[in-house]
């Protein structure tokens, strides 16, 4: 037994507030792949702890995210109650070229700028990997409000980046969360996907 909470410890951490941000996580991906509206109430709690989380560990760009990510999870929660199917589930969009090109730019542009605002003005620990991770998630976040299936691919480039960059920092538990989220994400895309082709879906 002691072996085993000795692993679950070093998983998840031993702080608290990093603990309970892990499973509320957990439980707001979980629900977004099932598409369900009450992923938001447990979203809205972990970006809470998170940005909290963040400015204790000098990754600005992501607790700044963080307050960001509260106000787009409200707008998400608003659209989503006017968007769902007889069975109560988000119906899937799909993003147009002009916007997929648009968004990569902004990525590109957004990076630079935040990076550099970092790297010049604070003592921010990977400014412009750290700004990546910010950007990028900026952008899936507007995407998954907006109920694009495409947003699961901008978080998957998120988890990959966001894995390295929390592991090298030391939040080990954090790292985990989001190798967790790069396998939830895939799964979240196909299921999205396989939603659109059945045509629970508008233009």
């Amino acid at each position: 037994m002691g072996e085993v909470l000795e692993f679950l410890t070093g998983m998840i951490g031993a702080r608290p507030v990093e603990i309970i941000a892990f499973f509320l996580g957990i439980a707001n991906i979980t629900l977004l792949v099932r598409r369900s509206i009450w992923n938001y109430p447990f979203g809205i709690a972990m970006v809470t702890l998170y940005a909290w989380i963040f400015y204790g560990a000098k990754l600005y760009s992501d607790a700044l995210l963080q307050i960001f990510f509260f106000v787009v999870q409200a707008y998400g929660w608003a659209h989503w109650l006017t968007r769902r199917d007889e069975q109560g589930l988000v119906i899937v969009a799909r993003i147009t070229p002009r916007a997929a090109v648009a968004s990569a730019l902004a990525a590109l542009a957004g990076t630079a700028a935040l990076g550099g605002a970092m790297a010049t003005w604070t003592d921010a620990s990977f400014p412009f990997w750290d700004a990546s991770v910010a950007v990028l998630s900026v952008i899936a976040q507007v995407m998954l409000a907006r109920r694009l299936l495409e947003n699961w691919l901008v978080w998957v480039a998120v988890d990959i980046v966001a894995i390295g960059l929390y592991w090298t920092k030391g939040l080990y538990p954090t790292a985990v969360l989001y190798l967790m989220f790069l396998v939830i994400s895939a799964i979240g895309y196909v299921n999205w996907r396989r939603a659109y082709s059945r045509g629970e879906a508008v233009t």
